[in-house]
């Protein structure tokens, strides 16, 4: 809908808006400090509105000025992302944008797999939501529980994922640079 249609329907709008709420427009006029011939002007649609006449009438009537207005609505701003399975993995991606810090909701299934590490440019953060993960880094190979964080240089040799205990649920920020979080996991049993 173009500027132009949703101006020319404001008219309309406003007479229904004043009708429904059985004001007059003597008494509309008193509340916005309009006067009574601009404000049947806006309702006929013979002045343009503007800011300067919206505004108060839009207080007046103790509603949104898109509401008002009638205003098309705006893109829905919650992240919608769809679930991307790798490996065994569900992956839900938490940010839009590609290159530099990726953010990742991961719920892995209950299975056993062997460790095979890797290794890569980056730097990466784990935070365990829920389950038992696994995590074999370098030298070290420790189980982070629920409420536990790990962080690590990906050019470290590392594997993670189920325990085989059940499933785990983890969020994973991942960057090619990033602040270190100074935050470190406890060893687990092996």
């Amino acid at each position: 809908m173009s500027t132009d249609e949703v101006l020319a329907g404001v008219g309309d709008r406003l007479r229904r808006i004043r009708k429904e709420r059985e004001v007059t427009l003597a008494g509309l006029s008193e509340a916005t400090g309009i006067s009574v011939s601009t404000l049947s002007r806006l309702e006929s649609g013979l002045r343009r509105p503007s800011l300067e006449l919206l505004l108060p009438i839009a207080r007046a009537h103790s509603l949104p000025l898109d509401e008002l207005v009638g205003a098309p609505p705006v893109g829905d701003p919650r992240v919608r992302a769809e679930p991307v399975v790798r490996y065994g993995r569900t992956h839900w991606p938490l940010t839009r944008q590609p290159g530099g810090l990726q953010a990742f909701k991961v719920l892995e299934p209950r299975r056993t797999v062997e460790p095979d590490p890797r290794t890569h440019e980056g730097y990466e953060w784990l935070y365990v939501l829920s389950g038992r993960l696994r995590l074999v880094l370098g030298e070290h190979d420790v189980v982070l529980t629920a409420g536990e964080a790990a962080e690590f240089d990906t050019r470290v040799p590392h594997w993670f994922g189920s325990t085989g205990e059940g499933p785990v649920e983890f969020l994973s920020l991942f960057g090619p640079q990033g602040e270190r979080m100074h935050v470190r996991a406890r060893p687990g049993r092996s």
